[in-house]
């Protein structure tokens, strides 16, 4: 995943998979899918159409310590 806007990581999927886009203000540890091929992973918070995914159970300090300094690499699994 690449860093953007100093508030998220977005990570192209190299596919597009079925979306639900609702404007939505994001928050730090969210999930979401964005223009049906971007899974972006927040730190901070955005207003934009969305798809969401999921969220991430971790401090706002967690999630800034884990994405917010630099490209990561991020696993997801489905459970």
């Amino acid at each position: 995943m690449s860093m953007y806007g100093g508030f998220e990581q977005v990570g192209e999927l190299g596919r597009n998979i079925t979306r639900n886009d609702r404007q939505m203000t994001t928050s730090y540890g969210d999930i979401v899918l964005y223009s049906g091929s971007n899974i972006v992973m927040f730190y901070g918070s955005n207003s934009w159409s969305y798809t969401k995914l999921g969220h991430v159970e971790l401090s706002q300090q967690e999630m800034t310590d884990l994405l917010g300094n630099g490209d990561v690499t991020v696993v997801l699994t489905v459970e």
